[in-house]
C-alpha cells in the first residue's frame, strides 16, 4: 500500500484529505518533516485559506526546498485547492512570492452580474488533457465541488488539465505536468467522482507517475 505524505503547514483540512486517500486505498501520513516528505511514495499538498499565510507557513517550517526537490525528483505530487495556487509565482490575493514551480499568477474572479464570489458549490469539469490518468473511469464533464475566489492563470496553457466555467469566465480547474498534478476543487468533498480521482492518483503512485 502506497504511503502518501500529507503536508502539514496549518493551512488544510488534513482529516478530510486523509480520509479520502484512505478510501482510495492509500496510507496517508500527516507530516511537516522534510525527510518524510522526500521518502514518501507520493505527496499531497492540501490547502484552505489565504495565499500569503500559506507560503509563510511553508517557509517557516523549511518545507519549500523539500517540496521543490521532491517534485524535481519525480515523486508523484497532488496539490488541492490552495495547494494548487501556491505552486505559482504569486497571487493577486497577497504580496508574498509563491513557490514558482509553475509559471503564472493567481487571479481573482472578475465581478459580473449573476455570479457569486467566492465560486462555491458543484460545477462541471471540461477536460483539456482528456488522456490524463487522473480522469480515468470518469464520465464526461463530471461534477466536483469548489470553494474559491481566486483561480490560477498559467503562462503555458498546455499545463491545463481541465477548466471550469463560472458566469462567462472559463478558468483553470486542474493542471498536470509530468509527475505533478493539482486541482482547484476538493476531490475529498466531490462524492463518487472525487473518490475516483483520488483512486486514480493512488494507482499512478505505484508506477511513479501522476498523469
Amino acid at each position: 500500500m502506497a504511503t502518501i505524505a500529507v503536508v502539514d503547514y496549518d493551512m488544510g483540512n488534513l482529516h478530510s484529505a486523509c480520509k479520502g486517500l484512505e478510501n482510495a486505498g492509500a496510507t496517508p501520513k500527516i507530516t511537516d518533516s522534510a525527510r518524510e516528505i522526500l521518502q514518501a511514495d507520493a505527496i499531497v499538498l492540501p490547502g484552505v485559506g489565504s495565499f500569503d499565510p500559506a507560503v509563510q507557513h511553508l517557509r517557516s517550517r523549511g518545507l519549500e526546498a523539500p517540496i521543490k526537490q521532491a517534485i524535481a525528483s519525480g515523486i508523484p505530487f497532488l496539490g488541492i485547492c490552495l495547494g494548487l495556487q501556491i505552486l505559482f509565482d504569486g497571487s493577486e490575493e497577497g504580496k508574498e512570492p509563491g513557490l514558482g514551480i509553475i509559471a503564472g499568477t493567481v487571479r481573482r474572479f472578475t465581478s459580473e452580474p449573476g455570479i457569486t464570489i467566492p465560486h462555491m458549490g458543484w460545477n462541471q469539469l471540461q477536460f483539456t488533457q482528456p488522456e490524463c490518468t487522473l480522469w480515468q473511469k470518469l464520465q464526461p464533464n463530471p461534477w466536483v465541488y469548489f470553494v474559491h475566489s481566486y483561480y490560477v492563470d498559467p503562462v503555458n496553457p498546455q499545463v491545463r488539465a481541465a477548466t471550469v466555467t463560472h458566469g462567462s469566465q472559463i478558468v483553470t480547474a486542474a493542471i498536470a505536468q509530468d509527475n505533478l498534478v493539482a486541482v482547484q476543487f476538493h476531490p475529498e468533498k466531490s462524492s463518487t467522482a472525487g473518490l475516483q480521482i483520488l483512486s486514480n492518483f493512488v494507482a499512478q503512485v505505484k508506477v511513479g507517475v501522476a498523469c
